[in-house]
């Protein structure tokens, strides 16, 4: 018996003025997956990532998360539901430790101020969710850095915790947004690593990237975004040798995406 899907998005439209941004868009995301969105720029991926998460209101469409809807919900219900994503730009709150950055990612599962998190949990709760946060940063590589200030961070270790912190919210749903962008050859192995293992554990992970060598041994299913129109769907063996998506997008990059990759998967 096939597994139903944990995320479904049928007819998903969004329409700015009489730009079509997103063009009734559909795929499925099961639990444990990774599912990469690519293309061009202004292809829409973007916009797709805000409409998920609840950033952007749809114009049109469905968006299903265990068989509840998502689409009209504000950001805040769409995070305490499982959903939550990272940023192309660092987003850390500066003049806190690392640590605290971690535990701020733990605010949508509890009711009260995102800073009340840090500053009102109860004992118990506080030390549980505190070591929870230690330990997802150790996860991500960071674990010499626990109390270091933010403004001493790389930018690939900006980007790390980022994914920590979001961690820190228990998502269902992961949304990774050009996660390897500025990374260094090391951090791109490690990151690599580091995605595999989160959907090892059952998160279901959707990713931007426009990285090919990393992301094809990395992504389990592509779907290609041109227009704001899916224009392909499959494997990345499937979408490396369809002429539509070669012609749009990948160009030179789909005859030899595997080697650079293998250091990846290999790492």
């Amino acid at each position: 018996m096939i597994a139903a899907p944990l995320l479904s998005v049928r007819g998903l439209t969004k329409r700015f003025g009489g730009l079509l941004a997103v063009d009734e868009l559909d795929f499925d995301l099961s639990a444990g997956e990774v599912l990469a969105v690519i293309g061009p720029n202004g292809a829409g991926k973007s916009t797709t990532f805000g409409l998920v998460c609840g950033a952007i209101q749809r114009s049109a469409g469905e968006i299903i998360l265990k068989g509840a809807r998502l689409d009209g919900l504000p950001p805040h219900e769409v995070a305490r539901r499982g959903v939550f994503r990272t940023f192309q730009h660092n987003m850390a709150f500066k003049g806190m430790s690392l640590v605290d950055n971690v535990l701020i990612g733990a605010h949508r599962r509890f009711k009260g101020s995102l800073f009340g998190v840090v500053a009102g949990f109860g004992a118990d709760t506080e030390r549980a969710e505190r070591q929870r946060a230690i330990e997802l940063a150790r996860f991500v590589g960071l674990g010499d850095w626990l109390d270091a200030d933010i403004a001493t961070l790389s930018f690939g270790q900006g980007r790390l915790l980022e994914i920590a912190r979001a961690l820190a919210g228990e998502p269902k749903v992961l949304l990774l947004d050009e996660p390897g962008a500025g990374l260094t050859p090391s951090e791109s192995v490690r990151l690599f690593a580091i995605i595999k293992e989160i959907a090892a554990r059952g998160v279901a992970v959707l990713l931007i990237e426009h990285d090919m060598h990393f992301l094809m041994p990395l992504a389990d299913r592509v779907v290609v975004l041109n227009f704001g129109r899916k224009i392909a769907e499959g494997t990345p063996a499937e979408i490396r040798a369809d002429p539509e998506v070669v012609e749009a997008y990948l160009g030179n990059i789909a005859k030899d995406s595997t080697g650079a990759g293998a250091a990846h998967a290999a790492g």
